[in-house]
C-alpha cells in the first residue's frame, strides 16, 4: 500500500464515523496501459467529495458525476469496467486503448475500515477479504505478497502499514534525507548518541532517539518494510548497527562512505560479525545511485533513488550505483 492509498482509508473511515455513505473504488484489472496500477484505490463520499486515484482522472469525473446525479445507492459490491470500447477508451481518456475493471464496495461500519487502520498502526500486515455477494468482510494476516486477488466472488486485498526508516546519525545529509523520505510517507527515525549532533536537530516531526544504534535495530524488529541507512562515517556506531540489520528482514541497508572504505567496512563486518557473505552482499555501499551528486540534496535524493528501486524491485542491471560507476568521476566524498 502507498500512502495515497492509506489516506483513502484514513478518509474513508472520518467519513463513515461523521454518517456519510461512501464507496471505496479498487482497481482490480488492467488491459493495455494504465495510470494506477492493480490495488489503487480512491473513495468518494455522498456530497461529491473524492480522494484517492483510479486513473488519470477522467475516471474519477465520471463516478464524481454519478454519485451527484444518483447519489450513493449501491446495497452490495459491484464490478465495473471502464474502457472496453475505442469510444469509451478516447473519453475517459485511457492511453492506447487501456481497459480498467474495479471495484465498487459501499462502505459502513461491516466494512471494517477502522479496525483496519488500527491494526496498521500496530505495524501488521493484513489481508482484507470482501466477499462480492454479500459485502462481508473477514481481515486476518497476509500469508502472501500478494497485493490483490479475486477468486469465487471473493477479493482479497493486502494492506502494509506505513514503511519505515532508520537514519543513523544526525547530521546535515541526515536532515535532507529524512526530509525527502517524510515526504514519501516513510515513518523516519534518526538515532544519535552524540549529544553535539543532537543539539542541532531541526525537524521535530522527526523522531531523533538518544540510543546505541545497534540496540535501537535490535528494538524495531525490523520487517520487509524496513530501511536502514548509516550516514555518521564513524565505525564505532555503524558497524553494530549494520551487523543487526543485515540480519533482519529490512529490505535495503546501506552505508556511506568512499569505495575504499567501503572495502574496509566489508572487511570489519566479515572478520569481527558472524555476518554470511549473502547477508554482506546485501550491504548498499557506496550508498546510492550514481547521479552525479554534489551536494547533501542531492546525495540524499540519490540514497531514496536507491531505496526506492530496491524496494519497487528494480533489477540490480538496470540501476547505476556509486559501487558500479567506476569510470566516473568522484562526486564528493560523502557521495560515494
Amino acid at each position: 500500500m502507498d500512502s495515497i492509498d492509506l489516506e483513502v482509508l484514513k478518509t474513508s473511515a472520518a467519513w463513515i464515523a461523521a454518517g456519510h455513505r461512501c464507496e471505496l473504488v479498487t482497481v482490480i484489472k488492467t488491459w493495455g496501459s494504465s495510470p494506477r496500477p492493480i490495488g489503487a484505490t480512491l473513495a468518494i463520499c455522498d456530497d461529491g467529495r473524492v480522494v484517492g486515484s483510479v486513473s488519470g482522472g477522467c475516471i474519477e469525473d465520471d463516478l464524481i458525476d454519478r454519485v451527484r446525479r444518483e447519489g450513493i445507492t449501491r446495497a452490495l459490491p459491484d464490478i465495473v469496467s471502464y474502457g472496453i470500447t475505442a469510444d469509451e477508451a478516447h473519453r475517459f481518456g485511457l492511453p492506447c486503448g487501456g481497459t480498467i475493471e474495479l471495484a465498487i464496495e459501499p462502505l459502513d461500519e461491516r466494512s471494517r475500515i477502522a479496525e483496519l487502520l488500527q491494526r496498521l498502526e500496530q505495524h501488521q500486515l493484513v489481508e482484507r477479504h470482501l466477499d462480492l455477494r454479500t459485502g462481508a468482510v473477514e481481515l486476518g494476516k497476509a500469508t502472501s505478497a500478494n497485493v490483490l486477488t479475486l477468486a469465487d466472488d471473493t477479493l482479497v486485498t493486502q494492506h502494509g502499514p506505513r514503511w519505515r526508516l532508520l537514519i543513523i546519525g544526525a547530521g546535515q545529509l541526515s536532515r535532507f534525507v529524512a526530509q525527502i523520505a517524510t515526504a514519501m510517507d516513510y515513518h523516519v527515525t534518526v538515532c544519535d548518541p552524540r549529544e553535539e549532533y543532537r543539539a542541532g536537530w531541526t525537524l521535530p516531526d522527526v523522531a531523533l532517539v538518544h540510543a546505541m544504534p545497534d540496540d535501537l535495530v535490535a528494538d524495531m524488529q525490523l520487517d520487509q518494510r524496513s530501511a536502514v541507512v548509516a550516514l555518521t562515517h564513524d565505525p564505532k556506531l555503524d558497524d553494530l548497527a549494520l551487523m543487526e540489520a543485515l540480519k533482519s528482514e529490512a529490505f535495503y541497508v546501506g552505508a556511506i562512505g568512499s569505495r575504499v572504505n567501503n572495502a574496509k567496512r566489508r572487511a570489519r563486518l566479515a572478520e569481527h560479525f558472524d555476518l554470511s557473505p549473502a547477508q554482506l552482499d546485501r550491504l548498499h555501499g557506496p550508498i546510492g545511485l550514481y547521479i552525479g551528486s554534489k551536494t547533501p540534496s542531492e546525495i540524499a535524493i540519490s540514497i531514496l533513488a536507491e531505496m526506492t528501486a530496491v524496494k519497487n524491485s528494480v533489477p540490480a542491471s538496470l540501476q547505476v550505483n556509486h559501487a558500479a560507476a567506476l569510470e566516473a568521476p568522484t562526486p564528493s566524498a560523502c557521495a560515494v
